[in-house]
């Protein structure tokens, strides 16, 4: 801690901003940020979190690292935690034996998630529960998603992706699905392709091929949640064929081409 008053001071002249213009960003009032700067207190949890996120800088490097003294400073890729190694303040919700419960992310509080994600107070009013299940750990951390849109149909509009936190980006499988926090995009649910080795990017594909890849550089990244499994409300209809009766389908339709084949011949 004892560098954060010089990296505030610091980060703050260098975007060329006036302790008013700083304050205003991230919601305090002016004093506050003097009294940052001239170590006359000490900013809450939420608020090192928020000032981590504005200046694009790890939240662990503005605590313990004097970054006026770093000349690299453009070079963000080299203070990307892809590992997990470093600080990541995950905010989570325990029950009265502190045990972690499964926060739920509505579609309806995305936006929010986006602005509040690390914020205790914005995670405590989200819903929160057990799931006692044999595929949920209680030693891994957990969040539900709910999807909006078609992009990744057959899964409707609504469905609650079940979610498990991913730590080290570097084990993102290619081809299985993820929820993604994005600074740009918000939350994305997709299809990943790992490219981090050679490009810095994580590949985003749909199910709806109406959908075009696209590419998130690795800097605009904020989470990475792995799927296993979904909640969803609308059942399938009865006149909706199933995997194995299109198959049955196929085969049968393939037999008759077969036939008349040897009929002609």
């Amino acid at each position: 801690m004892k560098y954060i008053s010089v990296n505030i001071k610091y980060l703050r002249k260098k975007k060329q901003l006036t302790q008013d213009d700083l304050a205003l960003k991230i919601g305090v009032k002016r004093a506050m940020i003097g009294s940052y700067e001239e170590s006359r207190a000490v900013p809450k949890l939420p608020l090192l979190q928020a000032l981590a996120y504005y200046f694009d800088v790890p939240l662990n490097d503005l605590l313990d690292k004097d970054l006026s003294k770093i000349t690299d400073s453009k070079n963000h890729i080299s203070k990307i935690d892809l590992e997990g190694n470093n600080l990541r303040v995950l905010s989570t919700i325990v029950d009265k034996q502190n045990n972690e419960l499964m926060t739920v992310v509505p579609a309806k509080a995305a936006a929010g998630y986006l602005n509040g994600y690390a914020d205790v107070e914005f995670v405590e009013s989200l819903t929160a529960f057990s799931l006692p299940l044999a595929e949920i750990s209680h030693d891994r951390t957990y969040r539900i998603f709910q999807i909006k849109g078609d992009s990744m149909e057959p899964l409707p509009t609504g469905t609650y992706i079940i979610c498990r936190y991913l730590d080290n980006w570097y084990n993102i499988k290619d081809g299985k699905t993820y929820v993604v926090l994005t600074k740009d995009d918000g939350i994305v649910y997709k299809r990943l392709y790992n490219r981090l080795e050679e490009t810095k990017t994580l590949e985003m594909i749909s199910d709806n091929h109406l959908y075009p890849p696209f590419s998130v550089h690795i800097e605009n990244v904020l989470e990475v949640w792995q799927a296993i499994g979904l909640i969803s409300f609308q059942l399938p209809d009865s006149d909706v064929p199933s995997l194995f009766k299109l198959n049955t389908m196929f085969t049968e339709l393939k037999n008759e081409i077969n036939t008349l084949k040897k009929a002609i011949g």
